[in-house]
């Protein structure tokens, strides 16, 4: 059994961006040469959060909004009274969706649904330089044969 730790750097836009982080994670994978285990996908900060969707506009736009109901941007937050950044609403929404997921993997391949992808949602208020951590246990023999 072996651990291997990878990362994937990239910029956002802010502001609930929600981008498809599918394919990095599966060619991450694919250079850790493991072929059965499974893969933590892991954000480290307060305003950013991982999850899978069905990565399409419709529901892209759905999520969207659905955030804005639940931890609205224009109510009165503490944190921006504490701290005065503003982005008492990208805590709270980071909370609610969480900060990673686990994902097991066979013969070198993410077990997802066919509709799922891996996305990762800054919700900041500014654009940002971003850091996925992506942490895989795993084995290199294929213990279940096709």
């Amino acid at each position: 059994m072996d651990i291997i730790t990878k990362t994937l750097d990239f910029q956002t836009r802010g502001n609930t961006d929600i981008i498809d982080i599918t394919d990095d994670v599966q060619k991450a994978l694919k250079e850790t040469n493991l072929k059965e285990g499974i893969i933590t996908v892991f954000v480290p900060g307060a305003t950013g959060a991982i999850t899978t969707i069905e990565y399409e506009s419709g529901l892209i736009e759905d999520l969207t909004s659905a955030v804005e109901r639940i931890a609205p941007r224009d109510i009165e937050y503490k944190h921006n009274l504490k701290w005065g950044d503003g982005n008492g609403h990208s805590h709270v929404r980071a909370s609610l969706v969480g900060p990673s997921v686990t994902i097991p993997f066979s013969n070198a391949k993410l077990m997802l649904g066919t509709w799922q992808q891996i996305v990762f949602i800054d919700f900041d208020v500014r654009p940002r330089a971003r850091k996925i951590i992506l942490q895989v246990v795993g084995d290199n023999q294929n213990f279940f044969k096709e």
